[in-house]
């Protein structure tokens, strides 16, 4: 059976890019998988590990593509797409990993070919280590993969078909839904451990001495690159207003019930809050009250500002 791609292209070989290398060469999802890098170093270093089938400068790597992958950070993609967009096959698709989507729906499609689509996409995958050399083939397995609605359907079907040979279970949605529920569920996250990283500053000096497991797994995604996550929540900015905004009230309220020494609505707060992590808990009640709906399905107090997930 032949490959579903001729010439697959890769547009930034760090984790992302690398590992969707990696696993679409060894699983023959193109004729030929060509990663595009900056660096020579990178290149070399993708050649090395089996990633690819060839490796060039970002540009050179689409030439010919019938599939182009754009894995470099979020801010760097319109620039990306631009140059290399006249050098893609006719019909060519472009995809992309990045972790906001409204503005590149909004930019990227304008850049292409005619005849060229754009299909967004975003596997929830990663790791807080960056770079080639922590590429791996199964980055994607079991990992949800959004898919934007929006797309040209015969499109978006071979760009879904990708990631589920890749491993991933897809999940449709607009670039608008995908921004308001991933702020909830990565990017609000990483703010938190952002935060407690750096109040951490105001700790006794021996406290790290008694860190358990529960501080590792809590501060993980703190060691996070800098560079990239100041792009992507600054992108999506808009969409984190409403879930800071409750968090923020949530720990006001917890630190009242602290305060006051009020274990029994501490009880309250903790019991809701594991039953929000149960499946389909994330839009259940608020742990500390009842909150009304709108007709169309939104909360009535700090909901996520646009109705999201389907």
């Amino acid at each position: 059976m032949s490959a579903p791609f001729e010439r697959l292209s890769v547009l930034g070989l760090g984790l992302l890019g690398g590992s969707l290398a990696l696993a679409a060469r060894r699983r023959g999802l193109a004729t030929c998988v060509v990663g595009g890098a900056r660096r020579a170093d990178t290149r070399a270093a993708a050649l090395a590990c089996g990633a690819v089938d060839e490796a060039a400068d970002l540009e050179s790597a689409a030439r010919g593509a019938d599939l182009v992958v754009l894995a470099t950070p979020v801010f760097a993609m319109p620039e990306v797409l631009r140059r290399a967009a006249p050098g893609l096959a006719s019909g060519a698709i472009a995809t992309d990993v990045g972790s906001v989507k409204a503005g590149l729906a909004e930019v990227l499609p304008g850049l292409l070919p005619a005849g060229a689509r754009y299909v967004g996409s975003h596997p929830m995958a990663g790791s807080h280590r960056s770079g080639i050399e922590h590429a791996r083939e199964d980055l994607f397995e079991g990992a949800v993969c959004v898919v934007d609605a929006s797309a040209d359907p015969e499109a978006r079907e071979r760009v879904a078909a990708l990631w589920r040979a890749l491993g991933a279970r897809v999940v449709l949605r607009t670039a608008a839904q995908h921004d308001a529920e991933v702020a909830w569920m990565s990017h609000v996250p990483h703010l938190l451990a952002f935060a407690f990283a750096g109040a951490l500053r105001a700790a006794p000096p021996g406290a790290a001495e008694v860190a358990g497991p529960g501080f590792r797994d809590f501060t993980r995604i703190a060691h996070s690159e800098p560079e990239l996550w100041a792009d992507i929540l600054t992108a999506n900015r808009k969409a984190l207003a409403a879930p800071l905004e409750a968090v923020g009230a949530a720990l006001r309220e917890l630190a009242r019930a602290v305060e006051a020494n009020d274990a029994e609505a501490l009880e309250r707060w903790i019991g809701a809050a594991r039953g929000a992590l149960a499946p389909g808990g994330a839009r259940g009640p608020d742990p500390a009250r009842e909150t009304k709906r709108t007709p169309d399905g939104a909360r009535g107090r700090a909901g996520q500002g646009e109705k999201s997930r389907t």
